[in-house]
């Protein structure tokens, strides 16, 4: 029996980001980086506001970023 492996998590949202918001993951991280520390409610409000992204885009590429970081 053949395993498939699916992605979980946070990084399941990133096909549709890249494809709704026209640019690559990278992209996102740059800009959350670049805001600095703050906590993840602060950068999730920050991609919505600044970006127009929908809560859950914004929340999964949060989560990505601060687990990175860890």
């Amino acid at each position: 029996m053949a395993t498939e492996t699916s992605v979980k998590g946070p990084a399941s949202y990133f096909p549709s980001i890249e494809k709704k918001y026209g640019q690559p993951i990278e992209h996102w991280m740059k800009i959350l980086a670049q805001a600095g520390e703050r906590k993840h409610m602060e950068l999730v409000a920050l991609l919505k506001a600044d970006h127009a992204m929908g809560h859950g885009h914004a929340n999964a590429l949060v989560a990505w970023h601060l687990a990175q970081k860890k």
